[in-house]
């Protein structure tokens, strides 16, 4: 199993051309938010705009809507209702045409639209983060494989993979890595499996160990930021592999770099996001 490395992360992301432009870093599009969460997507648009995505939408219930007045990077469209089941599939379908990348989940919660509008995000065939509440909606439906593509990462915590695959978090935390290549294999997806120490597992055999980060990242909202990172890495061009490496390393990097300042008690997602940035600096160098 290859364990990440700076140097490894700097040679995958390789240099920025000078003459780059924002057609050349991707079109994400952000799915996410809600009324009473629309921090989880505030934060995942936050953290693909420092690492380096062309140019960013976001696709959010109207009572999510003014949360973005904060971020005016991030192009807002929201759909008017209050509810993913409300949204038609029409108003999302041009959105979804034209992104390039794809992030589905955060702070979406738990009403019935969701597992729909996660299915109408896979269906489109393109790379794609799935996390928090979009892994929740998969979790319902059987045979998620028939669903799943090879451009496809999914981004779980040990409990979200436990309701994934069946199995106790117990089991998964003592044999992460063979759960993680197993059901990567057996989805045909990218598995970014997040715990103390994260492991990414690609459907065609690859895996790797992400051992940097600290005690600092287990709080509310380093998921969302690790997607958004992921995001930006997958709209930039690189696989599915190697976003989800780019993006956990990336985070690690970012939380350590933060943790020099704060304490883990103190350490909050936006202190990381906020390192995002200097990380991705070096990375680009």
């Amino acid at each position: 199993m290859e364990q990440l490395t700076f140097e490894k992360i700097k040679a995958l992301i390789g240099e920025r051309k000078p003459t780059a432009n924002k057609g050349d870093n991707g079109r994400a599009l952000i799915i996410a938010g809600s009324e009473l969460m629309s921090g989880a997507a505030l934060m995942c648009a936050a953290a693909a705009l420092r690492a380096g995505v062309g140019t960013l939408k976001a696709v959010v219930p109207n009572g999510a809507r003014q949360a973005f007045y904060s971020v005016p990077e991030c192009m807002c469209i929201a759909f008017g209702g209050e509810k993913w089941n409300e949204l038609d599939e029409n108003f999302i379908a041009p959105y979804i045409a034209e992104a390039s990348a794809i992030c589905v989940g955060p702070g979406m919660g738990k009403d019935s639209g969701v597992e729909n509008t996660v299915r109408l995000a896979l269906a489109a065939k393109k790379p794609i983060v799935i996390d928090a509440d979009g892994l929740n909606a998969l979790s319902h439906i059987e045979n998620i494989a028939n669903m799943l593509h090879d451009k496809a990462v999914l981004t779980p915590h040990i409990g979200e993979m436990a309701r994934l695959t069946g199995l106790s978090t117990a089991y998964i935390k003592e044999n992460q890595a063979e759960v993680a290549a197993k059901y990567a294999k057996q989805w045909g997806c990218t598995v970014l499996l997040k715990s103390f120490r994260s492991v990414i597992a690609c459907h065609d055999g690859r895996i790797a160990l992400n051992t940097n980060g600290n005690s600092g990242l287990a709080k509310g909202g380093s998921g969302d930021v690790l997607s958004g990172i992921t995001l930006a890495m997958l709209s930039q061009g690189l696989d599915t592999f190697g976003a989800a490496c780019a993006g956990a390393y990336t985070l690690g990097a970012s939380a350590d770099k933060a943790m020099a300042l704060l304490k883990e008690r103190m350490l909050m997602a936006r202190d990381v996001t906020d390192a995002v940035e200097q990380t991705v600096n070096k990375l680009f160098e």
